[in-house]
């Protein structure tokens, strides 16, 4: 059942004070009229990985809509400096009127490439920055990370139990609909399954079994109330000798009573050994008839501790996994940032670019698109092509240019092309529907299934190509030379 509810909200003030205080600055020096373009892409993908899973453009949609200084906004910043009464009024009236171009929610992205296009004023441009990085750091993070425990799981459904150990209730609540992109087929988080529509899944606790006389009794109580969902913790007392015995005569006595009314049914295991507890259950509940019930383990997994169970031969269906996919414990933040890459100067944009002494800081200059290339007979991604936006997609045969490496090249032939990033804002106004959550899902699986194996291992995966075009890269080389003659 689909549930659309308002979330809308001003976050206006969410922002860095040096936005506001470079907002000043431009506005003191009359550079309201300062047209720029900048970029948002990652450095590195998450958790050492082959890929990122792009998420938040909804959210990133619903705050520039919702853009506004408040009366208590601009007494509040009168109240941190004696900002200018002109500037204070500039903001009370202060919109986006610009224009944005994004890749869709749900795509596979790659280091170095653009992934969001903002096209406006200097101080528009400086407002949206921490905003956009917040949200697109955090959901894309978390949908990528959920994408590999989901690919670790091997076809068995994972479920999002992490509510409790997000960092706090936004995490929470945008980490599940952040999971569901990424292949989660339900969650414990019931404001979220709400909000978004995801479906809401769950078991019981230990202080359930301990609030009954008896461990029988605690199953036999659940068992009754959802005869046709009954998943039983077998692990309060001891797993082997109790939980799971108690849990077969509870499913024996509903088998009685109930017939194929009765259905739907398991155990979870959440401590100790789980490939080796798996088994003894698994043989367990085959030897007493039930070969249809299913074990759902849960305990601190992550993508790595999954992988091992299933190379072990662990007897697990389903898998619930809280802390390490909500926090991404391992790899805690995405490194997303946002750079300026060209300013309008007698109605013409003119490429900027920004130095370092680290080549991979060195940012790729000018206004640009961004093409994949798939292959015609595999139809998996073979590389992304980074190219100055007037520029024609090749239609035949190409040599792409590594941005970094600049003596490696890259011959790419027998491909159908696709652009990746779409319009999302024009002149100030949104001219895109976001797709429900379910088709976002959907487009992430089929993004998922694009891309070679190799690009998917835990550790050491096989690098994608993201290059840039000859004109591109001759650009970019060509104004380090001039930064550097000074």
């Amino acid at each position: 059942m689909e549930i659309e509810i308002n979330v809308s909200r001003n976050l206006t003030l969410l922002t860095d004070y040096y936005q506001i205080s470079m907002m000043y600055a431009h506005y003191k020096n009359n550079l309201l009229d300062k047209d720029v373009v900048f970029e948002v892409f990652i450095r590195q993908n998450p958790c050492e990985g082959g890929y990122s899973l792009f998420a938040g453009l909804e959210q990133v949609i619903d705050y520039i809509k919702n853009l506004q200084f408040t009366d208590e906004d601009i007494a509040y910043l009168a109240s941190v400096y004696p900002f200018d009464k002109a500037f204070l009024n500039y903001l009370k009236s202060f919109t986006f009127t610009g224009d944005i171009w994004s890749v869709p929610e749900g795509t596979l992205i790659f280091p170095n490439e653009p992934i969001l296009k903002i096209q406006t004023n200097l101080l528009q441009a400086h407002m949206l920055e921490t905003t956009i990085l917040n949200i697109i750091n955090h959901q894309t993070l978390i949908a990528t990370r959920a994408s590999r425990v989901v690919y670790s799981a091997d076809g068995d459904p994972v479920m999002e139990f992490g509510l409790r150990r997000a960092q706090g209730p936004d995490a929470g609540i945008y980490g599940t609909r952040a999971s569901y992109i990424g292949g989660v087929a339900g969650t414990s988080n019931v404001f979220a399954g709400k909000m978004f529509s995801i479906p809401v899944m769950g078991t019981h606790a230990h202080s359930f079994i301990q609030s009954y006389a008896s461990e029988l009794e605690a199953f036999l109580t659940f068992a009754d109330t959802y005869p046709q969902n009954t998943t039983l913790l077998v692990d309060t007392y001891d797993t082997l000798k109790s939980g799971v015995p108690n849990a077969i005569k509870t499913f024996k006595i509903m088998k009685d009573k109930l017939g194929d009314r009765f259905r739907n049914f398991g155990i979870r295991l959440d401590s100790g050994d789980l490939a080796y507890l798996s088994k003894q259950a698994r043989k367990m509940l085959d030897d007493a008839g039930f070969a249809e019930a299913k074990i759902i383990a849960s305990n601190d997994l992550d993508e790595f501790l999954i992988r091992e169970l299933k190379l072990q031969g662990a007897k697990i269906d389903a898998w619930g996994v809280g802390t390490n996919l909500i926090t991404s414990n391992g790899c805690s933040a995405l490194g997303g940032v946002y750079k300026l890459v060209a300013e309008k100067e007698e109605n013409q944009f003119l490429p900027r670019i920004k130095i370092s002494e680290n080549p991979e800081k060195i940012t790729t200059p000018g206004c640009k698109k961004v093409v994949r290339f798939y292959h015609k007979d595999t139809k998996k991604a073979i590389l992304d092509l980074v190219m100055l936006e007037n520029e024609s997609i090749p239609e035949n045969n190409f040599i792409a240019f590594d941005p970094i490496n600049v003596w490696k090249k890259k011959q790419v032939k027998n491909f159908i092309a696709q652009e990746l990033l779409i319009p999302v804002f024009k002149s100030g106004r949104l001219i895109y529907t976001s797709p429900s959550l379910k088709e976002i899902r959907e487009h992430a699986q089929r993004e998922l299934e694009s891309l070679f194996d190799e690009g998917k291992r835990l550790k050491n995966p096989h690098g994608y190509h993201v290059d840039l075009s000859k004109a591109l890269w001759e650009l970019k080389h060509d104004l380090i030379e001039k930064v550097r003659r000074g």
